[in-house]
């Protein structure tokens, strides 16, 4: 290793975890000596990953306040290095250590609206691709409609919510007043995307969700359809079967059939 990179592996140990070794290449002063030198580096560096949680985060740090969102973004940097060049990405675990850690774990919304604010930054990240029209969906021949597989648009996202995490996060982010946090029933299936530059999400129906699901995992159209007559009957899988794909479509879910 030369000079300079083991200088720079010893700096990122000392800003990663507090290695002592980066001192003897540092000269201080009795004015400023080396630990108050480095100390600015590494409060710097702190400083900046838990702007950039409350950047990617900004609704969870809205709804616990300045002061309490300090303390868990000191909390995460203690124990979480940045591992990408893009400082954008930092924050992938705060989801599971807000349900892992003992201090937030008995408010499970917030480790819900945590994973909801990461997924719908990564829905408006996402790759773009043209979508599927209806009239290029109307030119496949009949013969060909049992053995269709569709191509999503890579935005496409989904998550099961036990918490009214969606309406907390919209309010909050709207400056609305916020609902109070209600435990669903059972977990609520959402769907997530983005048309051109433009966010959309909805809840789902188990049916409509069963059929999604199946459908991003490669199911051809007909093995859809046959789905869809477990769950809905013969008489009515048709129609909704027709009337999904619509809206499928229209909304630009689609991007491409094989």
């Amino acid at each position: 290793m030369s000079g300079l990179a083991h200088v720079q592996a010893d700096f990122q140990d000392y800003l990663l975890r507090e290695s002592e070794a980066v001192g003897a290449h540092v000269l201080g002063t009795a004015r400023v000596p080396v630990a108050t030198r480095l100390g600015i580096y590494a409060g710097a560096y702190r400083s900046r990953l838990a702007e950039a949680l409350q950047s990617n985060f900004p609704a969870l740090a809205k709804l616990l306040g300045e002061a309490d969102f300090h303390t868990l973004a000191a909390a995460y940097v203690r124990t979480h290095d940045s591992p990408y060049f893009s400082i954008r990405y930092y924050g992938d675990a705060l989801p599971q250590f807000l349900a892992a850690h003992e201090d937030y774990a008995a408010a499970p919304v917030l480790a819900e609206l945590a994973r909801w604010e990461w997924t719908m930054t990564g829905v408006f990240d996402a790759p773009d691709a043209t979508p599927l029209t209806h009239e290029a969906l109307a030119g496949v021949a009949p013969q060909q409609w049992a053995r269709l597989r569709f191509t999503w648009h890579p935005s496409v996202r989904r998550l099961a919510l036990s918490w009214n995490v969606p309406q907390i996060w919209q309010a909050l982010t709207e400056d609305r007043e916020r609902p109070q946090a209600s435990l669903n029933a059972a977990p609520l299936p959402w769907l997530l995307w983005r048309h051109e530059l433009t966010s959309y999400f909805r809840s789902l129906t188990h049916t409509e969700s069963a059929l999604l699901d199946a459908a991003r995992n490669g199911w051809p159209f007909g093995e859809l359809c046959e789905l869809l007559c477990e769950e809905l009957g013969e008489a009515q899988a048709p129609a909704h079967a027709a009337a999904l794909l619509r809206d499928w479509v229209g909304s630009g879910l689609i991007s491409g059939v094989a």
